[in-house]
């Protein structure tokens, strides 16, 4: 075999049909788009219209709730804090300030919530507004301590 006689697979490649090229072509005139109406148009979209039938996204119920002054919290992992001390850039008390001025955490939005993912091994004492039960065990088996403050969360 030559770098000539090489082919694609016959059928791998169709060639794109060419539209509103004249009668002869069978696609002219209107491009198989019939007369007329919005659909005839170019740059329409028409998704979740049914005709005027009411849409099914209005059809079904609305469901849940969602609260408008919900605490929403900057999430930090053990396994990330940990990977910032080996790095020594947080050491000693860990504070929500000393994990914003390390680059952990970008803002503390209504506090830091500390979760359990990853290896904590230092012995350190952080804290902050919130932290999942899992990480209060692995940070106090580490030899450290977890603080839980409720003074943000409370306003």
């Amino acid at each position: 075999m030559k770098l000539h006689e090489l082919r694609d697979n016959p059928g791998a490649v169709k060639s794109k049909k060419r539209v509103g090229r004249g009668p002869g072509s069978g696609k002219g005139k209107t491009a198989g788009r019939g007369i007329k109406g919005q659909k005839s148009r170019s740059g329409v979209a028409i998704n979740g219209y049914e005709g005027g039938q009411m849409p099914l996204y209005q059809r079904l119920p609305k469901r849940g709730f969602n609260k408008p002054n919900r605490a929403k919290y900057a999430v930090v992992n053990l396994g990330m804090i940990q990977k910032f001390i080996d790095a020594g850039k947080l050491s000693g008390d860990i504070t929500e300030d000393s994990l914003i001025e390390s680059g952990l955490v970008r803002r503390k939005l209504d506090g830091v919530r500390v979760l359990a993912k990853g290896d904590f091994t230092a012995k350190a004492n952080i804290t902050v507004t919130g932290a999942s039960a899992s990480a209060v065990d692995v940070v106090a088996k580490a030899g450290g301590s977890l603080t839980v403050t409720k003074a943000a969360a409370a306003e």
